[in-house]
């Protein structure tokens, strides 16, 4: 790790002074291919990732928390290869990150990396009056023609640093690249104004996208133009673009691996279930203009409609006989599984396993208005309910690096570094009260305007699910033929009716327990609500949704 852990002279303890690592060992891996072999071929420029790093610089104000951020360099740089561009990120979370070398594939031709040919100074931190480990210099490499800088070189003097320091691309093997997470600022809070530093990542991002995130920040200044066109990120170019990806043996180890645990409220009254149950417990196939012939779901949804769009012709729903509806409205965790979907991302450097997760009813919402809480009727039930948590593994090694968990119709990606573990590896998920909602802590979050907002309780009880006990793979489109999708997946209609309820209704019944001021605030709240939020329409399945090809958000 070099000198990385010494960052600063005060007696303060920073939490990037620590570095993060998994509770228990990255397991290895059975053979086959290029998945966790500690390299990639992006199609004559050979990448690994590199974790290990020496300090540079630090400031010690400024930045999330206005605890500083520290600018590492890659170290040790293994033999042949280069660095890139610097890493960087915010002293208020523990040492975690990566970013990548490059090393030239000689077979190849066409010198995938050349030095610089000089170096443009973009800032300096020389006449800031901040708490800071000396000055700062940030470089920003000047690349020959036909090639683009991807990451920035750091030095403490205001001498150029050496043209061997730092290596530029092939254009040919760069892709378009945005400002990502906040890294530091001279402000407490990004001020667009002044001097920032971003982490960067592609502009296109999906299972067919080919850019690679480098790991590297941008540093820009006010009034800049076009800063972001200085640097690009990678791009995969080989022809196969998925050499990287994990076999099925391989996907099983990590499933074992990082199969993450859902934890359920205690309250909660509707769980999850196994597609097959929901089928074999009555749902029904309704169409429309036939809605008095309503059709009984074969166990794996053999003849529900394949394909087509959500065009409203067709939709399923609970059993018509009340006992029978209530019954199957709660669910049975004992038959509960886990869906997988695992597909590339950022160029295949990166493995996605969407885990997602069936409901067969969704609970109605609750409310807090200011100091009182509301449940609000038949607003937020919904018949089918599909919500997924993801984890992003690094095909260098197999680390898991971040999980996102899926709140409504947005969700989060919390790093690694963040997250509560069980049983080794596992990441801890919490499901909100009746919304189903991922959260990765407990207690209550509101979404809303702060005052008032629908509440997502979620709490630790004895009704919980480990995903990786009962999973399957239900769909890796890079592995072809191998998984074969099952008849429910490519059903692309809703899950669950148009519900047909008297908003206004509802609302009326909710005003009657609330204080006069508070009752226009709160039907103006609801009445902002998306319909998936209201429960008025039936949600759809996996594959319709946006993530299933593309990012997260």
């Amino acid at each position: 790790m070099g000198n990385c852990l010494s960052l600063s002279q005060s007696t303060k303890t920073l939490p990037i002074q620590t570095m993060f690592k998994l509770p228990s060992p990255i397991p290895t891996f059975p053979p086959g291919g290029g998945f966790a072999s500690g390299t990639v071929d992006l199609g004559g420029l050979q990448v690994c990732q590199i974790s290990s790093f020496t300090k540079v610089w630090a400031t010690h104000e400024g930045g999330p928390d206005n605890l500083g951020a520290t600018v590492f360099e890659p170290s040790p740089i293994p033999e042949g290869f280069s660095m890139l561009g610097c890493y960087s990120q915010p002293n208020n979370k523990p040492l975690f990150g990566w970013v990548l070398a490059g090393k030239d594939d000689p077979s190849t031709g066409g010198a995938p990396l050349k030095r610089p040919t000089d170096y443009n100074l973009v800032w300096s931190s020389q006449s800031l009056k901040i708490k800071q480990d000396g000055n700062g210099y940030v470089w920003l490499p000047t690349p020959p023609d036909g090639y683009k800088a991807v990451g920035h070189v750091i030095t403490v003097t205001p001498e150029k640093p050496s043209l061997d320091k730092i290596r530029c691309v092939r254009s040919d093997l760069t892709d378009q690249c945005e400002a990502d997470t906040w890294i530091w600022g001279q402000g407490k809070v990004s001020d667009p104004n002044g001097f920032n530093m971003f982490r960067l990542r592609p502009s296109s991002r999906g299972t067919q996208a080919r850019g690679v995130c480098v790991g590297t920040f941008i540093a820009q200044n006010s009034g800049a133009t076009s800063p972001l066109s200085s640097l690009a990120c990678l791009k995969n170019i080989d022809s196969s673009g998925v050499s990287s990806m994990p076999n099925p043996a391989q996907i099983e180890a990590l499933v074992e691996a990082y199969s993450p645990w859902v934890f359920f409220h205690p309250d909660e009254q509707y769980l999850p279930s196994s597609v097959g149950w929901f089928f074999n417990s009555g749902a029904l196939l309704y169409e429309k203009g036939q809605e008095s012939k309503p059709v009984k779901i074969e166990s794996t949804g053999s003849n529900l409609p394949q394909g087509g769009s959500n065009d409203g012709a067709y939709w399923l729903d609970l059993p018509v006989d009340e006992g029978a509806k209530e019954s199957v409205k709660k669910g049975d965790l004992q038959t509960s599984g886990a869906y997988l979907h695992v597909k590339p991302m950022l160029g295949a450097t990166f493995t996605d396993v969407a885990i997602w997760v069936f409901y067969p009813f969704n609970g109605p919402a609750r409310a807090k208005v200011e100091f009182i809480n509301v449940s609000l009727g038949k607003i937020g039930q919904h018949v089918g309910d599909w919500e997924h948590v993801t984890l992003r593994v690094s095909n260098f090694n197999g680390q898991l690096w971040s999980v996102f968990f899926s709140e409504h119709s947005g969700g989060t990606w919390v790093n690694a570094s963040e997250l509560e573990f069980q049983n080794g590896n596992k990441a801890v998920t919490y499901a909100s009260l009746h919304g189903h909602a991922f959260y990765p802590k407990p207690g209550l979050v509101l979404q809303g305007n702060g005052a008032i907002g629908i509440r997502n309780d979620t709490a630790k009880s004895k009704m919980v699910m480990d995903t990786g006990a009962r999973h399957r793979v239900v769909a890796a489109e890079y592995l072809g033929s191998a998984i074969v999708e099952p008849p429910w997946l490519n059903y692309f209609r809703e899950w669950g009716p148009k519900i047909s309820y008297d908003l206004a209704a509802e609302i009326n019944n909710v005003e009657k327990l609330l204080p006069g001021k508070l009752k226009s605030a709160f039907e103006k709240f609801v009445r902002s609500l998306p319909d998936e939020v209201l429960g008025e329409e039936g949600p759809t399945g996996p594959k319709v949704k946006n993530n299933w090809n593309g990012d997260e958000v």
